[in-house]
């Protein structure tokens, strides 16, 4: 079986219009996340182990509908870098619109895809918006998760199946990172399900201890 097969039409063909052929992170990275265990993909900067994580995230939501709005939120991705957070979301913009385009040029019927940033300089508008209107994706940072958990957005988090860590390493092993794996047991305590948890990393360390850091312990 080709990478690509276990995605919806649209999303195979955005993605063999877009690269030539999936990478090794992709390739390896999807056959682990179908399995539906916590996964760590490790490689290198510009290897497309981002978009092994959410290509796979995506395709499952524009193939599902549309659930009620209180359970709308089921990806979370977290980012320990703002900046990063912040090209994530930008970088977004080009396979949610490509897949779009794809089912539109041959009539296909996917679910729309909203995404959100909630960082600290979020404006309370914003923020306001997000608990009436909650989007499938949200982007974040740990601190913000810690707040999120700890205000009205819990509830809005209580539909989260996915999370993505990214930079992974750059927070296991330190405080920071021991305030990240509370909140995201907190997070496990109020979900319907566990999320599966994704990690990305680009630097060498002992992947078994990230490893353990990511699957909380396990």
């Amino acid at each position: 079986m080709q990478p690509t097969e276990q995605f919806s039409e649209p999303t195979r063909r955005w993605f063999a219009d877009t690269f030539a052929d999936p990478t090794e992170a992709q390739h390896r990275g999807w056959a682990a996340i179908a399995t539906d265990s916590h996964t760590l993909i490790h490689a290198p900067t510009g290897s497309g182990k981002t978009l092994a994580a959410f290509l796979w995230a995506i395709d499952g939501l524009a193939n599902e509908p549309v659930p009620d709005a209180e359970k709308r939120c089921r990806v979370l991705y977290l980012s320990p870098l703002k900046a990063l957070a912040y090209d994530v979301e930008r970088n977004l913009r080009l396979p949610l619109a490509g897949i779009q385009a794809e089912a539109d040029r041959f009539g296909s019927v996917l679910s729309p895809i909203t995404t959100a940033m909630r960082t600290g300089d979020t404006p309370q508008t914003e923020r306001r918006a997000m608990l009436r209107t909650p989007p499938d994706i949200l982007i974040t940072t740990p601190e913000s998760l810690y707040l999120m958990l700890t205000s009205q957005m819990r509830s809005v988090l209580s539909s989260v199946r996915t999370v993505i860590v990214d930079e992974v390493h750059s927070v296991a092993g330190t405080k920071r990172g021991s305030h990240l794996s509370i909140s995201l047991e907190r997070l496990t305590a109020i979900t319907e399900v566990p999320p599966q948890r994704i990690g990305l990393s680009a630097t060498q360390r002992p992947l078994e201890a990230i490893g353990e850091y990511l699957g909380g312990g396990e």
